[in-house]
């Protein structure tokens, strides 16, 4: 595409075309680009005040969809193109020195560039979770696939939301034909499951190593002449198999990590290498720390001690490499790679990026062509939906970790890993609990104050416990579960199976009278049930009446505590998004 069909006459970027008045607060288009020479408010136009012309070319008044409540800053977005005859569209000043009227709005006007400061970028491996810029004029840019049911037809999930980032070893673009194996179709090489928590908190971006030997399920998946294919599971293959290998898609990526965690991602984005390098170039760099200087030949990676940028060829580099750090395992590429995606994240909700309208127009360029996602969330407006969601999150309350992992017992040589069969699931049941593993110090005494005044006073005996249990979750016969795990390892014998609730819930709720709060607090804490789920009537209960339990989609099985491990398993490491740390 030449530079007028994007707006780029002249060699004059879109963005540089506005520059920020201190008197009005507004950004206003630059109509003289003589050198030397700044704007004035008597040589500008506000974005507020467009002029349409007929012709090839066509200018929209500049719109601003999704901004937030308080003073109205516009922001600019692209000129508009020259015309066919040569004249100029609205940028144009006036020859005579007076402005032109207002034209009255075609129909069929342009969709104007929109911007929303402050949305955290969200792209992947060694890009961030998320998207700043969405606007109508990139959804040519966004490719998507469709997943079927391994994803969530809802943009923004009603509770905790999870997204499966994908980058995939793929090594198509110029350039990159030297790294590993050319001919790769693209397998899942770095995964990281971001989840972020029902109220916005707090996020969790859990690392899933490519060599994790895991079984990897049936899968539907769609093939590049548009026909569906069933490709059989596997019981034991590596994590990175379940993307590209055999024809699988994305889609059989998240459904290896739901039947690995437990955990249903809501949504997918996927980068290659290119995006690696478009996207650190695009925000200027990202800055890194490297506790001793690094010379690889390997991948050509040279890095002085101490802290530097790297963009482009160096990003992707730092990346891909093993052999500089730790034990030249991919679990320590991961620790580097977690360090660069938080440094990355800060840098793009810097004031440097968001004040700056010339990068965030490259960046939105950049990260649109970057990426690869699910059809419900496969265009702008969509992407900006969910990327407002995820930017709500504070940079110190996400935390990285890696998948807590051992040797694979199996080889005598271990060069591939499996879940710790303890840590693992302790570290699952926090994620699908929605527990939060970084100091929401607020959140964390509410929920200790309510859980302690929920247990605080006498608990009846299993024996005096009456409770009638109905399955209003996922799992099938999970009422009659755990009736049986009561009665027989909890002793509560006047437990009663009521089969299937009238609807599915997606909380777990333990409904009692309040002359049968003893019955509820023991309930409660053999169950490990959260505040949250006890609901006190108003009515006291008469005569043998029993308590309902009403299993929700949080329920994960007979003995399972739904409110999950209060804190991360011990000797998982974490890191936050807000610190930078040296690579070792």
């Amino acid at each position: 595409m030449d530079a007028h069909s994007r707006g780029r006459a002249d060699d004059i970027d879109p963005a540089d075309q506005w520059v920020l008045n201190p008197q009005t607060g507004n950004y206003e288009l630059r109509l003289n680009h003589s050198a030397g020479e700044s704007s004035s408010p008597s040589r500008t136009a506000t974005a507020t005040e467009g002029t349409g012309r007929r012709g090839d070319s066509r200018a929209g008044t500049r719109e601003r969809e999704g901004a937030p409540d308080g003073p109205r800053r516009e922001v600019p977005g692209q000129r508009s193109r020259r015309s066919s005859q040569g004249g100029r569209g609205a940028a144009e000043p006036p020859m005579s020195g007076h402005r032109r009227k207002r034209k009255t709005k075609k129909s069929r006007k342009k969709k104007a560039l929109l911007w929303s400061g402050g949305v955290m970028a969200f792209v992947v491996v060694g890009t961030s979770l998320g998207a700043y810029l969405l606007y109508e004029k990139l959804n040519g840019n966004i490719d998507a696939i469709d997943v079927g049911d391994a994803g969530n037809k809802d943009v923004v999930p009603d509770g905790p939301m999870n997204i499966l980032i994908i980058g995939t070893d793929k090594r198509t673009g110029k350039g990159n034909e030297g790294y590993g194996d050319n001919g790769s179709v693209g397998h899942a090489d770095t995964n990281i499951l971001f989840h972020v928590s029902e109220d916005r908190t707090n996020a969790t971006a859990m690392s899933i190593p490519r060599d994790l030997m895991t079984e990897i399920p049936e899968c539907e998946a769609k093939q590049p002449d548009g026909t569906s294919t069933v490709i059989p599971g596997t019981p034991k293959e590596r994590f990175n198999t379940s993307l590209g290998q055999n024809g699988r898609d994305p889609g059989c990526t998240m459904k290896t990590v739901e039947t690995i965690t437990g955990v249903k991602p809501d949504h997918f984005m996927m980068v290659d290498f290119n995006a690696v390098k478009e996207l650190t170039t695009a925000v200027g760099g990202v800055k890194v720390c490297m506790a001793k200087p690094i010379d690889d030949p390997k991948s050509h990676l040279k890095l002085p001690q101490g802290e530097s940028k790297v963009q482009g060829e160096d990003a992707l580099a730092l990346l891909r490499t093993r052999d500089s750090f730790g034990n030249r395992s991919d679990l320590d590429r991961i620790k580097v790679q977690q360090q660069f995606l938080g440094s990355m994240i800060r840098e793009m909700k810097s004031s440097d990026t968001l004040t700056n309208p010339k990068k965030l127009y490259k960046l939105a360029d950049a990260a649109t062509k970057a990426l690869t996602v699910d059809t419900a969330i496969g265009d702008a407006k969509k992407l900006m939906t969910l990327a407002q969601e995820i930017s709500k999150v504070d940079t110190k309350n996400i935390t990285f970790l890696t998948m807590p992992v051992i040797d694979n017992p199996a080889e005598p040589k271990p060069v591939t890993v499996v879940v710790d069969p303890v840590k693992g699931e302790q570290l699952f049941a926090m994620l699908r609990a929605d527990t939060s593993l970084t100091e929401v110090k607020q959140k964390e005494k509410a929920a200790k104050g309510k859980q302690a005044a929920l247990l605080k006073g006498p608990k009846a005996e299993p024996a005096d416990v009456r409770v009638d249990v109905l399955n209003g979750g996922e799992i099938p016969g999970a009422a009659g579960a755990t009736v049986t795990w009561l009665q027989n390892e909890q002793g509560v014998l006047k437990s009663a199976n009521k089969a299937n609730a009238p609807e599915k819930i997606k909380k777990t709720t333990l409904e009692y009278a309040p002359n049968q709060a003893d019955q509820a607090r023991a309930l409660a804490a053999m169950m490990g049930l959260p505040a949250a789920a006890m609901k006190q009537g108003a009515a006291d209960a008469e005569g043998l009446e029993a308590m309902v339990l009403t299993l929700g989609a949080d329920f994960k099985g007979a003995g399972q505590p739904i409110t999950g491990p209060a804190k991360a398993p011990e000797g998982v490491e974490q890191a936050s998004a807000d610190k930078a740390v040296c690579a070792k």
